[in-house]
């Protein structure tokens, strides 16, 4: 069967599946939003003479759902345009849409007779075929589909999405008893390829896979904490970045996640547990219960472990002391263990000396991350069947730099075993296992592909990569990199096309890279039919080598930065008339010189988390390397063939001018990469791949239909220059929010330059001008701020601080 996701509903509409429908909104599929009608009227609803039939009454919880995603931060949507493919309604005027439905996801109250009730009035009004899944967070599929058709359950899962679902990238799905296993894989691909998921099949047993080990290993540190008599302060300290795990750590982790939430996934766990020290963890300790029953909650209620309030000398956090039951202010938490273990180099390296430490910090560390490891090893085969499937769920869906068995590896196998013995533990029978065979590791490499130690048949397995995903790091163990320096390598990913890769530090751009991008193009040109330009590294690129600049404008190297700018300029302008084609696959940050980058490719293929913008005015400066030219170009483009430059210079290009200024003057930066075309970093015909993963797939498949289809770059363009007017008619808003105090001299300063390089500089309305004639103004204007004392105060600043200053 051919099957296909073309619509969807999602029945509830809280928090969880609201947000929910915004991410299928995201990816283009029309959805409706449905939940119960309300049995009374508010106080404002009987002020506006509505009835319990009004259809806006009817529709309340559903039409506040869709209010609140267009209200909610951080943003649900990409786009707030994609509020439109959601239509509200009820389950009782409503129901009859499910026929025309794809997949049908049901996100109600966690009760499963509500749910069982639910599913029964679905099963009446789906079509033969559609997909129906639970988001459940612990209860049994299998409970949730009991005594509904055997065609139901052929076609009934969970997808259990993580909070917030736009940005967590887990989902898990769980197939019931009778699930087809074409819709398994289906909803796998679909998920990966359409929903930018990272998925993993878990079976039906409480909390699945990342809420099992993740509330057990919430609980251990709990009662952990209680043992060895620590504060919160400390065990936050000890158990985030630490051993690999998320900044928030355990109690700020707690306190967004909601305490009610972790007790009652905790409770699912308790219910069923029949090994006593299991059920043990999972009891939920007495403080806890008295935090509940005081409405300590967290972010939801404003207070849980920690609380912001307001004093006469700021905002002040205080923490919560579970002994006294009270607030009291937050204390610097010191362990010496923690201290040393800082100085060993790599964040594995520094979990590895913590752990091993003596102190009592490093005993409770130890403990907490053992018990964690033991867990997670005992429920291999019982909540899945595989090893990555746990690690990538502890990664995806609590943000751990390291799933439980990539951590086994990283302390020693053998060495971890060895301790448990000696403290008198039972090791894991997996892990005994691996032992005996002769492994010293659950993970090993072979040409650049990671391979798993599979329990059952004790070979090695190739880890799965999904069709379309394209990794660098085994290409470049397969020694298929062409050239490389210690900025940037060339990397052959196959058929023709090869790709451009930084992996500078934070992916600043300086020499180094600039020299790769010049040979990247010559080297395609000549044997390769196209280039993408993308890496896994956090971000794409923060932007030019900020500490390089700020180093030769102290000394005064003007005439040596004039020359690096002008040699990033020139192969920006080399990669914009490459002869073959050219696509930027960015993720994550992709600011100032990393963003005129992607501004000089043919096309860009971004990933949907993509932050874009000319980030420079907050280092005192400009784009220097064609940022204004191709800003100014592309307004001209957008501008109609009733806008030519008239005498008075007041024309239909001075609003796209105007929008290019404001996007640069105010280093506006775009919220996901479909914002970017709306912001004029990305055109309109420019892609986005929800799953960063594939960005780089994707861009090759884009390289490689381009130049099917007879790719040229076209020739260097000229355009008509807004000059005097345009300018003055931008100076007079700079001046006037100056006189408004909305902006320092020296933002008007840095403005104004902006504003001279955009309009052509001082020529009549109407001149012709070339990008070359831009460039030159631009390098002008960047070099003459280099020479300015506030530049430099506000460049010290950021590389200090990593935040603007406004001097």
């Amino acid at each position: 069967m051919n099957r296909s996701i073309n619509k969807a509903a999602v029945l509830g509409a809280g928090v969880m599946g609201a947000t929910i429908a915004a991410h299928l909104a995201n990816v283009g599929i029309p959805t409706y939003l449905l939940d119960i009608v309300p049995n009374k009227l508010t106080p404002e609803e009987e002020k506006k003479g509505l009835t319990l039939d009004s259809p806006q009454v009817r529709n309340r919880f559903s039409i506040n759902g869709l209010n609140d995603l267009q209200k909610s931060r951080p943003a649900a949507f990409y786009v707030s345009e994609n509020a439109a493919l959601i239509t509200p309604g009820n389950f009782e005027d409503n129901i009859n849409v499910l026929a025309e439905c794809d997949w049908i996801i049901e996100v109600v109250v966690e009760r499963l007779d509500i749910k069982q009730s639910l599913f029964k009035k679905v099963e009446a009004y789906r079509k033969p075929g559609s997909i129906v899944a639970s988001n459940t967070s612990g209860i049994s599929i299998n409970k949730i589909c009991e005594g509904l058709s055997q065609e139901f359950k052929e076609h009934f899962l969970g997808t259990h999405f993580f909070n917030p679902p736009r940005y967590m990238k887990l989902l898990e799905i769980i197939p019931c008893n009778e699930t087809l296993p074409e819709v398994i894989s289906f909803m796998q691909d679909f998920s990966e390829r359409v929903l930018g998921k990272g998925v993993v099949i878990c079976k039906d047993t409480p909390n699945f896979i990342a809420n099992r080990i993740g509330v057990h290993g919430m609980c251990t540190v709990i009662k952990t904490m209680l043992e060895f008599s620590l504060t919160t302060e400390e065990v936050d300290v000890l158990t985030g970045q630490a051993i690999c795990r998320p900044k928030s750590a355990s109690f700020r982790t707690l306190d967004m996640v909601g305490l009610d939430v972790m007790v009652h996934v905790a409770k699912n766990v308790y219910d069923v547990a029949v090994e006593p020290n299991e059920k043990a963890i999972f009891e939920t300790p007495e403080f806890i219960k008295k935090m509940l029953e005081m409405g300590l909650l967290g972010d939801k209620t404003k207070q849980g472990f920690y609380k912001k309030v307001k004093t006469d000398k700021g905002r002040e956090t205080l923490v919560f002391d579970y002994n006294s039951m009270v607030y009291r202010p937050k204390q610097k938490a010191r362990f010496a263990s923690l201290e040393a273990a800082k100085q060993a180099g790599k964040p594995l390296n520094q979990m590895k000396a913590l752990l091993f430490g003596k102190d009592k910090g490093a005993q409770f560390a130890w403990r907490v991350q053992r018990d964690s490891l033991v867990y997670a090893a005992n429920l291999l085969g019982e909540i899945s069947d595989d090893i990555p499937s746990i690690d990538n769920a502890m990664k995806w869906g609590f943000n751990w730099d390291f799933g439980p068995f990539e951590i086994w590896d990283a302390l020693g196998v053998q060495e971890v075993a060895e301790r448990i013995k000696a403290e008198g533990g039972t090791v894991p029978k997996v892990v005994e296992d691996l032992l005996a065979s002769g492994r010293t590791s659950f993970y090993s490499k072979k040409d650049g592909y990671r391979y798993i130690y599979a329990q059952n048949t004790e070979e090695d397995v190739q880890e799965r990569i999904p069709n379309g995903v394209i990794y660098l790091n085994p290409l470049k163990e397969q020694k298929k990199v062409i050239k490389s320096n210690k900025g940037a390598s060339l990397i052959d990913i196959g058929d023709g096309v090869v790709c451009l890769e930084f992996h500078s530090k934070a992916n600043a751009i300086g020499d180094d890279i600039i020299s790769m991008i010049n040979t990247a193009v010559t080297e395609v040109e000549k044997n390769y039919d196209g280039l993408v330009i993308g890496n896994y590294g956090k971000n794409f690129s923060v932007g030019a080598n900020l500490f390089f600049i700020l180093m030769e404008a102290e000394n005064e190297e003007y005439e040596e930065l004039g020359l690096m700018v002008h040699s990033f300029q020139q192969a920006n302008m080399r990669l914009k008339y490459c002869n073959k084609p050219v696509v930027a696959a960015p993720h994550g940050m992709v600011l100032g010189g990393g963003c005129e980058v992607i501004l000089h490719s043919h096309r860009v293929n971004t990933a949907a988390e993509a932050y874009i913008g000319l980030v420079e005015v907050g280092v005192g400066l400009i784009p220097g390397a064609g940022g204004c030219k191709e800003m100014a170009f592309r307004a001209a483009e957008l501008a109609t063939p009733k806008s030519q430059i008239t005498t008075g210079g007041t024309n239909g290009i001075q609003p796209m001018i105007n929008r290019a200024f404001e996007n640069i003057a105010m280093a506006k930066v775009s919220t996901s990469g479909p914002e970017a075309i709306k912001l004029g970093y990305l055109r309109s015909n420019d892609c986005f791949s929800p799953d960063r993963d594939r960005i780089i797939g994707d861009a090759k498949r884009m390289v490689l239909e381009m130049a099917a289809t007879g790719f040229r770059p076209g020739q260097p363009k000229k355009m008509q220059a807004l000059g005097d007017a345009g300018y003055a008619a931008i100076e007079l808003g700079i001046y006037s929010m100056l006189w408004g105090k909305m902006i320092s001299e020296h933002d008007a300063k840095i403005a104004k330059e902006i504003a001279y390089v955009l309009t052509g500089g001082p020529v009549t309305p109407g001149t012709i001008v070339s990008e070359q004639d831009l460039l030159d103004l631009e390098r002008q204007a960047f070099l003459s701020l280099l020479g300015e004392p506030k530049t430099l105060e506000r460049m010290r600043h950021m590389l200090k601080f990593n935040k603007p200053l406004r001097n």
